[in-house]
């Protein structure tokens, strides 16, 4: 993979690998969201879904998640303006508006610590979906 390859290639010229790699792992994509009734706008909750490792922030079935959960959603280059609902701080979402990486990203910092130091990800923010009860006590704006 070529070092900075996100300053040199446009979503759709970058290799499968490539977009893979621009997932920080903080797993707020992972967040439940709930669509108001009333206004119809999406809100956010942190209602982790049960594959998320709340500590790790990454999926614990990463390879079989559309099998187990149905309504998981895979984030391809093709359906980006689909995903208005990612955080701020996705690189894909950043990336698709013509900005940069944050500094704390970890292909910027080597590693996910950064992030972690930085709160950009779901440690210690999030509870399973086993133990939410009722999700609208969980509405969150931090995620978006």
């Amino acid at each position: 993979m070529q070092a900075d390859f996100w300053y040199t290639k446009s979503l759709e010229e970058m290799s499968d690998g490539e977009w893979e790699a621009l997932c920080d792992g903080c797993g707020k994509c992972c967040l439940n969201k709930l669509i108001d009734e009333d206004t119809d706008e999406l809100v956010h909750t942190n209602v982790a879904c049960e594959l998320l490792n709340t500590h790790s922030c990454a999926c614990s079935d990463y390879g079989n998640r559309f099998a187990k959960v149905p309504d998981c959603l895979k984030i391809t280059r093709d359906k980006l303006d689909d995903y208005y609902w990612l955080p701020s701080t996705c690189a894909y979402r950043l990336l698709a508006e013509g900005q940069s990486l944050p500094s704390w990203h970890p292909l910027r910092t080597g590693s996910k610590s950064a992030m972690h130091k930085a709160g950009q990800s779901v440690r210690g923010k999030v509870v399973p979906e086993s133990r939410a009860g009722n999700w609208e006590d969980h509405i969150i704006t931090w995620a978006r």
